[in-house]
């Protein structure tokens, strides 16, 4: 039988990043509902990218430390 990669303790040693996750996926939705600069397209850009790079990163980066561990 393979061996899970999501377990018990392996949601417990990744559940610091799993919290950044959930904030970084709140300001992206904040950032879809509201235009805090206005109809700027630029900024909505800069913005929307500056938030969703890190949560792919961090996403990945969770991932491949759930495997590992």
């Amino acid at each position: 039988m393979p061996h899970s990669v999501w377990n018990r303790e392996t949601i417990l040693d990744i559940t610091v990043n799993i919290v950044p996750l959930f904030i970084l996926g709140f300001f992206i939705a904040l950032f879809l509902i509201t235009s805090p600069w206005g109809s700027q397209p630029f900024y909505e850009a800069i913005s929307i990218g500056l938030t969703l790079i890190p949560l792919v990163l961090l996403g990945l980066l969770t991932y491949i430390a759930a495997k590992y561990l």
